[in-house]
């Protein structure tokens, strides 16, 4: 299983150099939808709830200190398989266009986050947590038209 901070250096290897905040970000919006999608966990690292939004503690003591990141120490993007590559990169070709401001926003705005936070900062944001708010604002599947 890849850790975050094998997903984060396959976020960069994808997107290039980003700010640490928005990298913590897609890291964590890689694994909400990859715990809805592939019914399992990205990666084992917990997520917490921190002030700016989720983060991972251990990628964060990995880039501590960067403002710019262009490479995890540790880090192997090669470690995530075709699957775990493709929902990552639906994330990215969704939220990456994004500035950090704005992805730390939104995660604000959802249950996940403020569920956690408002038990104290640094909670943790459960797997659990993820599939129920996750899940419940997937778009409807397209019906089949009638003939």
């Amino acid at each position: 299983m890849p850790s975050a901070r094998d997903v984060g250096q396959y976020i960069l290897s994808a997107h290039g150099p980003m700010t640490a905040m928005k990298l913590q970000k897609l890291v964590y919006y890689s694994q909400a939808w990859s715990v809805v999608w592939d019914d399992d966990v990205l990666f084992p690292e917990d997520i917490e709830a921190w002030k700016n939004g989720p983060v991972v503690r251990d990628l964060w003591e990995a880039t501590r200190g960067q403002f710019r990141i262009s490479e995890i120490p540790g880090g192997d993007a090669a470690t995530l398989n075709e699957t775990q590559q493709d929902s990552v990169n639906r994330v990215l070709d969704f939220y990456a266009g994004q500035s950090a401001q704005w992805l730390s926003d939104l995660t604000h705005m959802e249950d996940p986050w403020k569920n956690a936070y408002a038990k104290g900062q640094n909670s943790l944001i459960t797997p659990e947590a993820l599939v129920e708010y996750y899940s419940s604002i997937l778009p409807d599947e397209p019906k089949a038209s009638a003939n």
